[in-house]
This record gives C-alpha cells, structure tokens and sequence, in this order.
C-alpha cells in the first residue's frame, strides 16, 4: 500500500512539474513583447496623441509582459475593468473586491485601442494632453496626480522600464501606415493555426468538421459545386445558398463550404475587420449569415468595410 501511495505522489509530482515546465515555455520575454506591440504603441500615439513610451510602459508593468491572467485569458493588458455600458464578454477576478468585472477583448490590439481611448475621453486626465508628448517623466507624473493608479512610486516604476529599454525613442517614431496589417502579421506569426474538430467522416473519407454548431468541410484542389454535392448527397444549389456564395461564385482550395444554413448570430461577440477582408469571408470565418452581418451592424445590403472597423457578431451595433 505504501509503495502505491508513494507511485501515485511521484506521479502527481511529475505531472505539475511537466505543465509548470510546459508554463514556463509559453512565458513572453520582456524584450518579445516590446517588439510585438510597440507599432501598436507608435500608431496610437498619432491617433489619441499618447506618448508610446509611456503607452508600453504600462502595458509592461500591468500586463506582467503579457504574462498575467488577464492578458492570456482575455487579452486584456491594462487592467480595464467593465462598464455598465460594456456590452462585450467579462472576465472575474479578485481585485478590489471579490469578482471584479474585467473587460474581454478578441484581440490585445482593442486593448490597446480602449486603453487610450480611456484616457483620451476622461476629463480627469485632460491636463496630462497639454504636456509634450516627448515628456515621458512629466506623463508619467501626470498619470498619478490624476489618480490612474494607488502606488506612490508607479510613475517611477514607469520611467524606469522607459530608460531601461530606451522606449523614449519610440515617441520620435514615424507611426506605419497600417496598423491593421502590422497586426494581422502578428497574429500570423505568433498564433497557430486554428483546428477544427472531426465530427464525422462523409463519402470518399472526406472529414466534416464543426463550427458555430454547423458541419462544413474545407475545399480540396480538385473540388467543385457538383463534386462536393455528390459526395454529401446535396443539391449543388443547397451550397450555394447555406454558404451566401453567388452562383458564378469559384471556390478556393482551403476555404470553408457549409453542408448547413449557417446561424443567425455567431460565437464571438466582435469581430475587427482586417486588410482586404469581405463581408462574405467574415460570415464564412464565424458561420453567420451574410444577411444577418449586415442587420447587426446596421449596414445596406452589399455595403463594403475599411479595415479596422469593428463588426458585431452577436448583437446588433448600438446607434
């Protein structure tokens, strides 16, 4: 009995070692995080006049370089708590209180966005938009005198991270033309690719799979409307209709094509639109229909998107 008690701890022994190890791995460095969102400081810095030093800086600090819980779990890397007119996803958290509502973001990007939009938008923190934007001490000063945090020696904390990794420089940085681009490389680089799960096996072994509750397969080289509809005993004109496509609509190795109607909202709450993206790819992506698309962000039939826009995917855009 003892030996078994022994095997069983060295086993529960091993298993926290090998996922604290496994943890370990998927640390970010402090030097990864500033190359993967300092753009994102830079172009925020032009549009809300924010000086991107201090912009990464408390991205370092709050997010625990984008180590903590908040920033894994709900990319959220500044600490921003939820609104009543927050309509978005939530995250709890002990904090102040037990259960401390955080705000979810899709992607680190809105996290970025919201967190200058915050302080753009308080009056609170008005004076701190008559400094220079190069006066990253003053800033940081600044941001304690109008109550952002409770710790008497954050602004210190801040400049320190500035000096130490010179992000000074950035706030001299010509801001890129797109930095919707520069993020979707990110996403391309650092994200793996999404896999979808087996749910069953069609005709000719083709594998069906599932999202947003709904089967679909992905388009192989040789594929076309007629292929597909005889290998799931469909009518061609079912394709065409579950996945929005027009009828001299080319299909595209690797896409997705419904072998259901497609649903009235999706799983995700948002979704920002990306360079080149149509309104078709991102009702194909999330498994909403295109009409639907449409009416939830109060859009004409057909209207086209710029990227970076925000599309609701679940509730109707707020007037």
């Amino acid at each position: 009995m003892r030996n078994i008690t022994k095997i069983i701890g060295l086993l529960l022994l091993c298993t926290f070692n090998c996922s604290y190890a496994q943890n370990e791995k998927k640390q970010i460095s402090l030097k990864e995080y500033i190359e993967t969102y300092k753009e994102i400081a830079v172009s925020n810095m032009k549009n809300f006049k924010i000086p991107a030093s201090i912009t990464m800086a408390q991205g370092i600090l709050e997010s625990a370089n984008g180590n903590s819980d908040l920033a894994r779990y709900a990319n959220n890397h500044f600490g921003i708590k939820c609104t009543s007119d927050w309509q978005g996803r939530t995250y709890l958290k002990d904090d102040d209180k037990k259960d401390d509502c955080f705000r979810v973001y899709d992607e680190a990007l809105e996290s970025y966005k919201d967190h200058s939009s915050f302080l753009r938008t308080r009056q609170r923190y008005a004076n701190l938009f008559l400094l220079k934007i190069t006066d990253y001490k003053a800033w940081a000063q600044g941001l304690k005198d109008a109550g952002y945090a409770t710790n008497p020696s954050y602004p210190q904390l801040l400049i320190k991270i500035i000096e130490d990794n010179r992000l000074f420089e950035l706030d001299n940085t010509e801001p890129i033309t797109n930095i919707v681009k520069v993020y979707e490389d990110i996403i391309n680089k650092n994200d793996d690719t999404e896999d979808f799960e087996v749910v069953s096996i069609g005709n000719n072994h083709r594998k069906v799979f599932l999202n947003n509750n709904i089967k679909f397969i992905l388009v192989k080289k040789e594929d076309s409307f007629y292929k597909i509809s005889v290998d799931f005993e469909m009518k061609a004109g079912e394709l065409y209709r579950y996945n929005d496509f027009p009828t001299d609509y080319i299909l595209k190795q690797g896409e997705k094509v419904y072998l259901q109607p497609k649903r009235r909202k999706a799983l995700h709450d948002f979704h920002i639109v990306k360079t080149n993206e149509t309104m078709l790819e991102i009702s194909q992506q999330y498994g909403i229909k295109l009409k639907q698309l449409y009416r939830k962000n109060r859009m004409e039939e057909g209207a086209s998107t710029h990227p970076g826009d925000k599309l609701w995917l679940r509730k109707k855009r707020p007037q």
